[in-house]
């Protein structure tokens, strides 16, 4: 009996060595051993020969590239868990499969929403650099010196409860902070009740009255600036934002303005509008000690990404063995 076919796979970026190697086992899988972006010319001529694509947030899949893909690319097994690279809508109109790593990288993602809060709250970074880039400086303890401020009892307000935020709010329960949030529609009473939480329809309201923002929600048309100048403005000036979600969401500009009036307290950003480039003014303000930046590191961490890895191997297989993978996207849910 003829043994089937492996499966021409080709992969954008570098993965962890157990991903690649189990890709190479199960799949004829070409690797990207030196991590070098592909270009968009290069992305369409593997798509012109391969079975599955695998790409990652840094791959942008536009309908042009899907348009002139060959015919035998069916599968486009994401590492990722947003889809916004790709245009889904035309995967589906040329009968191409588009799928996802979803509720890997939650517990991740929240807890480095948590350590931006503390950072940008009890000024973590300028501490740091008193020691490490100015030696001998530190005069010592003062009762005055490098005073941040308290966690507890402040409100936070979070844009997105899905699975990110609800880990989010679970996380800053415990530290004391009361929970409000601002979602397409209510989470379920139980949770609610768990985390007693306060539900706004309204999120213009929600913004003027907490006194931290976190941004959890996905990049979509309808969440691009979604936190625009006009509502960054209603923001409190004691308060902060921290955004580990996507930098599209929030009014960059608008924000680097507000920041520089001190009409907006501090900013965490783990996401930026125009990856991998960081506007210079926002540089600046963390010189200032205004923002923490970070280089989407969210989901940063050895299990995670071996997580992601694990579902990327499944839906493939799932597919080429003649079922619906567990994680297909579907553009109805976008």
């Amino acid at each position: 009996m003829t043994a089937r076919k492996k499966p021409k796979v080709y992969i954008t970026r570098k993965l962890p060595d157990a991903v690649e190697t189990r890709m190479r086992e199960l799949f004829d899988a070409q690797l990207n051993i030196d991590d070098i972006v592909r270009t968009p010319e290069q992305l369409m001529q593997a798509m012109k020969t391969a079975d599955v694509l695998v790409p990652t947030v840094t791959d942008r899949i536009d309908s042009a590239m899907i348009e002139a893909a060959g015919p035998q690319l069916k599968l486009i097994a994401s590492f990722s868990n947003g889809v916004d690279h790709i245009d889904v809508d035309a995967a589906a109109k040329k009968g191409i499969t588009v799928t996802n790593t979803p509720n890997v990288l939650t517990e991740d993602t929240a807890d480095m929403t948590m350590v931006l809060i503390f950072a940008v709250l009890r000024r973590l970074i300028e501490g740091s650099r008193v020691l490490t880039e100015s030696p001998g400086s530190w005069p010592g303890w003062s009762p005055t010196w490098m005073l941040g401020r308290r966690i507890g009892g402040k409100r936070i307000g979070i844009v997105g409860m899905g699975r990110i935020g609800t880990a989010v709010a679970r996380r800053a329960k415990a530290f004391g902070l009361s929970i409000h949030y601002h979602n397409r529609s209510r989470v379920n009473l139980a949770t609610e009740e768990e985390l007693e939480a306060t539900y706004w329809d309204s999120l213009d309201q929600m913004l003027a009255r907490v006194d931290i923002v976190s941004v959890n929600c996905p990049s979509t048309p309808a969440t691009f600036h979604l936190l625009s100048a006009r509502r960054l403005a209603l923001m409190q000036p004691s308060s902060i934002i921290v955004n580990t979600a996507r930098g599209d969401i929030i009014d960059e500009a608008a924000l680097i303005q507000l920041l520089r009036e001190g009409k907006i307290a501090g900013a965490g950003l783990d996401v930026f509008s125009n990856e991998p480039l960081v506007n210079p003014k926002l540089l600046k303000l963390a010189h200032e000690g205004k923002t923490v930046l970070l280089p989407h590191m969210g989901s940063a961490t050895i299990e995670g990404r071996i997580d992601m890895g694990d579902k990327v191997i499944i839906n493939i297989r799932t597919f080429f063995d003649g079922h619906r993978p567990p994680n297909r996207v579907l553009p109805s849910r976008l």
